[in-house]
């Protein structure tokens, strides 16, 4: 489907009641399972939000100017920046803090001397890292496509935008009046080099008027103890991350035993509320997968966080078969272009819809959009 036409939100089938219980063995059409009242009740009884996860992602660069601009014009109630800093303590919105993956870092003669091999978060990498450079320096940076082989489309944007300041993206949020969700990354590593991101995301977001749980603002994180320091200082919404394998990185620093999956179970749902506003959980803990990459029957996650009194923000959606179950692509297995082709994922939105999520993470805000408006009107 063309860009222009998910932008007018057209051309999309209408999603059936049935739709969440068809993906799990029956057909892609109305299933006879009867609905259920709760499949549509979200913890407050609203309408989802949508979350450009970086931007619109499918469609630009992540954690672009353009990216972040698409996905509003797409429709999106929130723009998600990934947060890092630089060496003068500038936050940034990068994925990660290695550059080489998604800047023209590598061109610049200038920083060879600054790659170096570091030890994040308990992986060694080799590359580039925010922390060594002053903004000024990333400024001259370029941006590129993460994924080129599945999104050539958008790297045909190579080039055209600068690293974004969290500066910039807060107020592209305020002059068109959405939301932002920015997400703390590696804040142990962070924490350990003298460079911590809280205050100055605190800080930050005060400025342009994100200060507290009525304003359109999230801050998420992998790790737990930041959020946990973070609830006594600010009544910002927090969401718990939610890895599908795993644990968080401060529970790995500090010899802590328990799992990502302690933190679903009935006692660690409760443990969590008790700092935080929901949790955003990976796909896969919500609709399962098999080692095929067949969706399996849901889990109780949603109704066991809900319980709890937690949102469930789930991630991410992307279109393209390389990301979906096999039950949502669409086209010619044998195709090459079989795995960057769309798939349906207006119906696995909606499936996740009709599970009672509420909040939604999308590389297609306009997508994820116009498939809101079909399942709930």
């Amino acid at each position: 489907m063309s860009l222009s036409r998910r932008l007018l939100a057209g051309g999309l089938a209408l999603v059936t009641v049935g739709s969440a219980y068809a993906a799990f063995g029956g057909s892609s059409g109305a299933s006879s399972a009867p609905a259920r009242k709760s499949a549509l009740s979200t913890l407050g009884r609203q309408k989802p939000i949508v979350i450009a996860h970086r931007g619109a992602s499918e469609y630009r660069p992540e954690e672009s100017r353009s990216a972040y601009l698409l996905a509003i014009e797409m429709g999106a109630d929130y723009i998600e920046p990934d947060v890092v800093t630089t060496k003068d303590h500038v936050l940034v919105a990068r994925h990660d803090n290695w550059l080489n993956d998604t800047t023209d870092v590598a061109k610049h003669p200038e920083f060879a001397g600054l790659k170096k091999t570091k030890t994040i978060d308990g992986v060694q990498h080799t590359d580039w890292f925010t922390e060594d450079f002053t903004f000024a320096q990333l400024e001259t940076l370029r941006l590129k496509e993460r994924l080129p082989d599945l999104r050539a489309g958008s790297s045909a944007f190579d080039g055209v935008d600068r690293i974004a300041g969290l500066d910039e993206v807060l107020q592209i949020a305020k002059d068109h009046h959405v939301g932002v969700y920015p997400e703390t990354k590696h804040p142990t590593y962070f924490r350990g080099i003298g460079l911590p991101l809280e205050d100055e995301l605190l800080k930050d977001l005060a400025k342009y008027g994100f200060k507290g749980r009525n304003d359109k603002v999230f801050i998420q994180s992998f790790e737990t103890s930041n959020l946990r320091a973070l609830s006594k200082k600010t009544s910002i919404r927090l969401i718990q991350l939610i890895d599908t394998q795993g644990a968080p990185y401060d529970f790995v620093a500090n010899h802590d035993p328990r799992t990502y999956d302690d933190l679903v179970k009935p006692a660690g749902l409760k443990d969590v509320a008790s700092y935080a506003y929901g949790i955003g959980p990976g796909l896969t803990r919500i609709i399962p997968v098999d080692s095929g990459n067949h969706a399996l029957p849901p889990t109780t996650l949603v109704r066991d966080a809900h319980r709890a009194g937690l949102a469930v923000h789930p991630w991410t959606v992307r279109p393209e078969n390389y990301f979906l179950p096999v039950e949502y692509r669409q086209g010619d297995s044998g195709s090459p272009n079989f795995p960057r082709a769309e798939g349906d994922a207006s119906r696995y939105l909606a499936d996740f819809y009709r599970l009672g999520v509420d909040g939604i993470f999308s590389d297609d805000s306009a997508l994820a959009v116009s498939t809101r408006a079909r399942v709930f009107g």
